[in-house]
């Protein structure tokens, strides 16, 4: 028998019985069994500015559901002694002292010359706000009547944060209820473009042959023409004697009808490589259908990244309504959006003397870019060769 050298390393052996359970266990932890959603998240939490704006986006289309509580006026009220009023800075010491949040008075004189509301603050008049206070009445989701507000000012005094517009309404509060119809019709317009862009898409690269050949003639052409000339032919075929409610309706179907061509292109092109793979083929020998092939099986492969792909999408479709708005073919009041806000401030004169006004476009760049990076991030955590 030959003499082995006896090894440097040291090697610890368990006397424990081995245990297969806890074997899986362990890989699951490590992921060898882990899901693709898992796996997907996994992968989305290293993008840090992605889940920043996601939970910027949660946060912000969770606010538009008690928007009436958030905002310290109604949207409809006016205060005819604060037309034009700059934006108020919020204190908390008055003179060395600790007095807590306050908004100090003030005085309004008219510039005869100019005619312009020229308004100084009060420093003898504190006015201390109050939280979760009695203000305002409004219909919760025009159902249920309310008064309660997260912040109010002070008895017999105002409170305008952002200012106030030429009708003395609180550009805040007009923006806090803008929020509910402007994100809210991005999401329904790419519902709109969702269902298109899966079924249009999803028939012509399962099918191919002549219906895929017009499919990409229609989508060409369709991507061809600019979108906002097209918006506008669209928009100004709508009666002007709709109800804002429809307006509303018929311009997310306008932006959604509009904007499927992409999805669609996406949707064929990973159904021409899939379509080939031996479960579809299984999948026809046992009879199923091509709607019940292309749901079940074709599809959720690669939902990951039609997600990553309709995130992508919704800022796009914001911009169309705020655009739409902006030139008065998008929602008209009394239905308030960010766009139908920025219409206050078309005019050079106005920016000049009152650029508060411009403040609505400060959320709509806020929330293009939280989608923009979400996006981003979840096409890359989507991605398995990433």
């Amino acid at each position: 028998m030959s003499d082995r050298t006896p090894s440097s390393s040291t090697h610890f052996v368990s006397g424990a019985p081995f245990d297969p359970y806890l074997v899986e266990a362990d890989n699951d932890r490590g992921g060898s069994h882990a899901s693709q959603l898992r796996l997907t998240w996994w992968r989305f939490r290293r993008h840090k500015l992605a889940l920043i704006s996601a939970i910027l986006l949660l946060a912000a289309y969770l606010a538009i559901i008690v928007i009436e509580f958030l905002a310290p006026y109604n949207v409809a009220t006016r205060n005819v002694d604060n037309i034009y009023a700059p934006p108020q800075q919020v204190h908390l010491f008055h003179e060395g002292a600790f007095v807590g949040p306050f908004v100090y008075g003030r005085t309004m004189t008219l510039d005869m010359k100019t005619l312009r509301r020229n308004y100084t603050d009060d420093t003898a008049d504190i006015q201390k706000l109050r939280f979760f206070c009695r203000g305002d009445g409004y219909r919760f989701w025009n159902m249920v009547e309310g008064n309660l507000h997260l912040v109010c000012p002070a008895e017999d005094g105002e409170f305008f944060l952002l200012g106030t517009d030429r009708l003395g309404r609180d550009v805040l509060s007009r923006i806090l209820y803008g929020a509910r119809i402007s994100l809210t019709i991005g999401l329904l317009g790419v519902m709109t473009s969702f269902v298109l862009g899966i079924v249009i898409g999803g028939l012509a690269g399962y099918w191919g042959g002549w219906f895929d050949m017009a499919v990409q003639r229609v989508t060409e052409v369709l991507q061809s023409i600019p979108s906002i000339p097209l918006w506008l032919a669209m928009a100004a075929i709508m009666p002007a004697d709709w109800s804002p409610l429809v307006v509303y309706l018929g311009i997310t179907f306008i932006l959604g009808l509009l904007d499927w061509t992409g999805l669609a292109r996406a949707v064929r092109s990973k159904l021409l490589a899939l379509r080939e793979e031996d479960y579809v083929l299984a999948a026809q020998m046992m009879g199923a259908k091509s709607p019940r092939i292309i749901g079940r099986h074709l599809v959720p492969g690669f939902m990951s990244h039609l997600i990553a792909s309709a995130t992508l999408t919704i800022p796009g479709m914001i911009l169309g309504e705020t655009t739409l708005s902006f030139l008065g073919l998008g929602i008209r009041p009394p239905i308030t959006s960010w766009g139908v806000l920025l219409t206050e401030a078309r005019t050079v004169n106005v920016v000049a003397l009152y650029p508060w006004l411009l403040f609505p476009v400060i959320p709509v760049i806020v929330i293009i870019l939280a989608f923009n990076f979400m996006g981003d991030g979840l096409r890359d955590a989507a991605d398995p060769y990433n």
